[in-house]
């Protein structure tokens, strides 16, 4: 007969915790990310050669939002009430 095995929670407590079981405030001290003060923080010229470069990218990131956003519209309104 074979003996039915369960985990409790001090199970988990001998086992060493991996990236994935970290708040990520943990992850952030460890690698020593702070927050930023001002979107200036993230400007870097030299990321584009071109603003038609910048001009292009951005186009395409706001056409992939809108049309994230209208298939994440599209399955809200077909998905049951049920279940959400």
């Amino acid at each position: 007969m074979e003996a039915a095995m369960s985990a409790s929670s001090a199970d988990y407590g001998a086992h060493p915790q991996d990236d994935n079981d970290v708040p990520i405030e943990e992850l952030a001290r460890r690698q020593g990310v702070r927050p930023i003060r001002s979107a200036a923080e993230l400007v870097h010229p030299e990321v584009w050669e071109t603003d038609e470069e910048l001009d292009a990218f951005l186009a395409d990131l706001d056409a992939r939002r809108r049309a994230g956003a209208s298939a994440q519209r599209a399955s809200w309104f077909s998905t049951p009430t049920s279940r959400r």
